[in-house]
């Protein structure tokens, strides 16, 4: 329980304030937009967002849109390499939008998930058929 006048550092939030969920249809996909940190704490609730999206897509076209993420940390990254084997396993495609944005584009490119995610700059980029997967 929070006491008046006591304040909570950033990272004692509470998990869900940390990490922001939305899902919607697009021209057929599910694009689920992600916002807030993805760590170790939040990796879970980003895993059950795609697993449902990969559901609803029925071997069809989810779309990632990590644009708005301030943090990814190696959880996140299990999270997204995960993901992509489980979208491949049900013939799904999942494509990730980073566009330029460095907390997040940062430790995929030093791991070299780089070369093993469907990375895209923009969602209308992602969902374009004619993109490769």
């Amino acid at each position: 329980m929070d006491r008046p006048g006591v304040i909570r550092p950033a990272n004692d939030r509470p998990r869900a304030s940390r990490l922001s969920v939305d899902t919607r249809e697009v021209d057929g996909a599910v694009v689920v937009e992600v916002t807030g940190e993805v760590d170790l704490d939040t990796a879970p609730r980003l895993r059950e967002a795609i697993a449902v999206a990969l559901a609803e897509t029925a071997g069809g076209r989810c779309v990632l849109d990590l644009t708005t993420v301030g943090h990814l940390d190696s959880a996140g990254l299990t999270a997204l390499v995960d993901a992509t084997r489980e979208a491949a396993a049900q013939q799904a495609r999942l494509r990730i939008v980073v566009d330029a944005n460095r907390p997040v584009i940062r430790p995929i490119e030093i791991t070299g998930l780089n070369q093993v995610l469907h990375l895209y700059e923009s969602v209308d980029e992602a969902l374009d058929e004619s993109a490769t997967s």
